[in-house]
C-alpha cells in the first residue's frame, strides 16, 4: 500500500530523501557560489516530518518576519518549494550583488526584490534539476512569487494546499554558510502525497505497490 500520510515514511525512505536533500542543496550552494563570487556551502540538510505548527516553529516562529520565494511544481511531481530568506542572508546576497544591504525588510524595494527573486529561483531550479536527474523525472516550475510576511502567513500556503491530505508536512531544509558565516536560508520541498509516493517508487525505495 502507498503511504497515506507523511508520518508513515519508513527510515529507509527518510534516509533516501535525506540523500536527495543533500545533493539538491549542495548543487544549490554551488550555484549560489558562482552568483555571489564567494565560497558557499550547506550545512547537512534535515528531512523532517512535522505538524504544520511545529514546522512553523522550526523555521523561526509564526510571528517572525521573513522573505520567501515560492515556486509551485507540476508535471510528474506536484507540490511547492519555498526558499525562506532571513535578513542576514538577504544582506549577504545584496552586498555581493549590489554592494549594499538593508536595515530591515522595509528597505526592500523593486530592485532588491528582483535580486532576491533571482537568487531564490536559481537555488530552487538547481535543486529541482538535481532531483529530476536523480529520479528521471520531468518537473515543471511556475514563475516564482516573492513575499515578505510573518512565517505563519507564508506557511499558510502549503497548509491550504495540502492540509486536507495530512496533518503533517515533509520539509527538507538546511542553512547556507558563506565566507565562514552561517546565514539562515531554508529550502523547503513539499510534494503532495501522490507525488511523494511516485517519487519514492522512482527511487526504488517505496514499500507501496
Amino acid at each position: 500500500m502507498n503511504i497515506k500520510s507523511y508520518d508513515e515514511l519508513s527510515s529507509l525512505e527518510i534516509d533516501t530523501l535525506q540523500e536527495i536533500g543533500s545533493i539538491g542543496t549542495g548543487n544549490a550552494a554551488t550555484a549560489l557560489s558562482q552568483l555571489l563570487n564567494c565560497e558557499v556551502r550547506i550545512t547537512r540538510p534535515e528531512v523532517r516530518i512535522m505538524g504544520y505548527n511545529e514546522a512553523i516553529e522550526w523555521i523561526g516562529g509564526a510571528e517572525e518576519i521573513t522573505a520567501g520565494v515560492l515556486v509551485k511544481m507540476g508535471g510528474q511531481i506536484n507540490g511547492i518549494m519555498l526558499a525562506v530568506q532571513k535578513l542576514d542572508f538577504i544582506n549577504q546576497v545584496l552586498k555581493s550583488i549590489m554592494g549594499k544591504g538593508v536595515e530591515d525588510y522595509m528597505g526592500l524595494h523593486e530592485m532588491e526584490c528582483s535580486a532576491l527573486i533571482e537568487v531564490g529561483n536559481i537555488m530552487i531550479s538547481t535543486f529541482i534539476n538535481a532531483l529530476s536527474g536523480l529520479a528521471d523525472l520531468k518537473i515543471e516550475l511556475t514563475v516564482p512569487a516573492f513575499t515578505v510576511d510573518m512565517q505563519g502567513a507564508i506557511m499558510a500556503v502549503p497548509m491550504a494546499e495540502y492540509g486536507g491530505q495530512s496533518d503533517h508536512i515533509m520539509t527538507i531544509g538546511g542553512n547556507f554558510v558563506c565566507d565562514d558565516k552561517q546565514v539562515p536560508c531554508r529550502l523547503l520541498l513539499s510534494p503532495d502525497l501522490r507525488s511523494l509516493n511516485f517519487l519514492l517508487g522512482k527511487l526504488g525505495v517505496s514499500s507501496g505497490e
